[in-house]
């Protein structure tokens, strides 16, 4: 069933006709992701790369059936995009953008509360269904169809947890870059709730970073939760030293004072498996699965 994203998902790309925008378009296309609009305004009743452009969110959903969009925006244009897709209605909005402004977050956080629609990103890589969709930059073909949902807060480190997912030959049924930033959308606790109603996720592959506090919040929701699948964490910093700052938001904020171990111990405590190297996922999942 996939989450959030599939082959039905109709998709609109805000900021279509860029240079990024114009790249990803083409390989999601080739992937067989469904894009049925553009949205550049100023550019509506042209085609780019045989797409229809619409100068507005709602023209486009109207006239196309789009019910997900892909910004392709500028930080600075972030939040006037994400009200609009938020406004027409849209289920599902990838924001690939980094160095949105805080302020410009906690409005859209806020207009989110107001809506059904949900948030990835910003500073995303974005979603992908293997075999369905592509929305965001993903690596595409390292990707590979199977029952291990991902959820991560780091962009680089997921592709190296969907490589140990496919060494142990078992596949994604969904992967979700939440995004770098300090305020972001969807988080860990929508995604284990999403993953955990999934009839074709067995397990879950959990990603996170130094700073803020999204690992213990996570960590609190899971061992409450009734109905949960094995999830398997990991948290990169073991070697930084305390109080030392990477220079992540939510790091800075943090004052350092929150280790990789603390956030280690919360998960473990809650009954994640975690492991110290992103090179133990295949073997454990092997183990847990088996």
């Amino acid at each position: 069933m996939a989450i959030l994203a599939n082959n039905n998902t109709r998709v609109l790309v805000q900021g279509i006709t860029g240079t990024q925008a114009s790249f990803h378009v083409r390989r999601s296309l080739d992937y067989g992701t469904k894009i049925v609009a553009g949205v550049t305004p100023g550019k509506g009743g042209t085609e780019h790369l045989g797409i229809p452009v619409f100068d507005s969110v709602a023209e486009a959903m109207q006239q196309t059936g789009a019910n997900a969009s892909v910004m392709f925006v500028p930080a600075p244009a972030v939040r006037g995009a994400a009200q609009e897709a938020i406004e027409a209605g849209l289920d599902l909005t990838v924001c690939i953008a980094d160095g949105v402004p805080i302020q410009d977050m906690l409005e859209i956080r806020r207009m989110l509360k107001d809506s059904h629609t949900v948030l990835i990103g910003p500073n995303t890589p974005g979603i992908i269904t293997p075999g369905e969709a592509r929305l965001g930059i993903f690596p595409e073909n390292i990707h590979r169809k199977g029952r291990i949902g991902v959820v991560s807060r780091s962009s680089t480190l997921t592709y190296e947890a969907v490589l140990e997912i496919n060494r142990a030959e078992m596949g994604q049924s969904t992967v979700i870059g939440l995004g770098d930033d300090m305020v972001i959308g969807m988080d860990f606790i929508e995604a284990l709730d999403r993953f955990a109603d999934d009839d074709e996720t067995d397990a879950i592959v959990l990603i996170g970073q130094l700073g803020g506090m999204f690992e213990e919040v996570a960590a609190e929701h899971y061992k409450n939760m009734n109905h949960k699948k094995p999830v398997i964490a990991f948290v990169p910093g073991n070697t930084v030293p305390f109080g030392h700052k990477m220079g992540y938001a939510g790091d800075i904020i943090s004052d350092g004072k929150v280790s990789a171990q603390d956030k280690k111990d919360a998960l473990s405590d809650a009954g994640m498996v975690v492991v110290d190297r992103i090179s133990h996922i295949h073997g454990t999942l092997q183990k847990i699965l088996s």
